[in-house]
């Protein structure tokens, strides 16, 4: 019964230090970026998804469809929205956002992404762990949010015009 004890309690403290090792690492990557003008595809683990290639239906999100003139806003609005779902934007270029997001407990970093494609109004998003395998949803989720943020200020600036 001790060794029992003594073996469970290893395994949870030899876990808990891995999880914590592995959210160190995430800290020291960086957004994937653009390829070919494109927001990266996710990599063959459940831990991302991706609005920028609609065959991978492992990863796919749905695109954010934008009013005509979006370009004006973009970057106020997003790095606005960003900060206030607690993330932190890290690269800023015409029509591209790279902004980072950690987790409370074990400090793992997530990168989200952001592509306006002006020509076709949209806005394509891509938001991924950096370490590991699964995230429980974490990154859907944060999607789904941003998405839902994006919406409510938009349609508030039009209650104001």
């Amino acid at each position: 019964m001790k060794t029992t004890l003594i073996i469970l309690l290893l395994m949870v403290v030899g876990v808990t230090l891995l999880l914590f090792v592995m959210g160190m690492v995430s800290r020291s990557g960086e957004s994937p970026g653009l390829l070919d003008g494109r927001l990266t595809r996710c990599p063959d683990r459940p831990n991302c998804v991706c609005s920028e290639y609609a065959e991978d239906s492992n990863h796919y999100v749905q695109p954010v469809q934008l009013p005509a003139g979006a370009q004006d806003w973009f970057t106020q609005l997003m790095r606005s929205v960003i900060e206030e779902m607690g993330g932190r934007v890290v690269v800023e270029q015409d029509g591209y956002l790279a902004a980072t997001f950690r987790s409370a407990l074990f400090g793992f970093t997530d990168d989200l992404e952001l592509r306006m494609d002006p020509q076709r109004q949209l806005l394509h998003i891509r938001s991924g762990s950096r370490v590991g395998y699964s995230d429980s949803g974490v990154n859907g989720r944060r999607v789904y949010q941003l998405k839902k943020r994006i919406e409510a200020k938009r349609l508030s600036a039009q209650v104001k015009d």
